[in-house]
């Protein structure tokens, strides 16, 4: 399907540009003045171009759901390469996705269940909350605050300490979160909105 779509772009490409060399056409009107002419084509590659790179991220979000999983109208995809907090959300950023958020109770067991099937052994994964603007009030990678939390009590978390700003999920502990300092190395869970 990506080769057709890029044949077609092509040859409307190859088309249009055709149309707007100095050659007079037929089908051109005479009384239409060039810098119009040109106009419409720009605007005709600006749409085609548009249209290409919105199926580009169909086909790219396709292929994470095929490799994670796909719940709460979005997909997930877990990375086991450990990275800092920062570049774990910059990584997921590049894939066109962002750290993953559990928004209630339900998405964050499935993002546990998840993370326990496709990361057999690991125990801590990044998601996307955060205190580093301001202590103590927690956002997404968004900067919108979060208002579902699932902080591990037993633990006295969030330690509430300036050090540990980054959030971090533990499958050991049943999906629970804690505060981490966001310099640590972890595995991390990227979501895809699906549009």
């Amino acid at each position: 399907m990506a080769r057709l779509v890029l044949h077609v772009f092509i040859l409307l490409c190859f088309s249009m540009l055709q149309l707007s060399s100095g050659r007079p056409s037929r089908t051109r009107k005479a009384v239409s003045p060039r810098g119009k002419e040109e106009d419409d084509v720009k605007s005709q590659l600006e749409k085609l171009w548009q249209e290409v790179n919105s199926l580009k991220e169909m086909q790219a979000l396709q292929t994470v759901c095929l490799r994670g999983i796909k719940a709460h109208r979005k997909c997930y995809l877990t990375i086991e390469e450990p990275k800092h907090y920062h570049e774990a959300n910059e990584d997921c950023i590049a894939q066109g996705g962002t750290l993953a958020t559990p928004r209630d109770m339900m998405e964050n067991n499935d993002l546990r269940d998840y993370a326990k099937r496709s990361a057999p052994g690991s125990k801590d994964f990044w998601i996307g909350v955060a205190d580093i603007v301001k202590e103590g009030q927690y956002v997404d990678v968004n900067s919108i605050p979060v208002s579902y939390f699932n902080w591990d009590r037993s633990k006295k978390q969030p330690t509430g300490t300036k050090r540990e700003s980054c959030v971090a999920m533990s499958v050991g502990a049943q999906g629970k979160w804690y505060d981490e300092v966001c310099r640590s190395l972890k595995k991390y869970i990227c979501e895809y909105v699906i549009p």
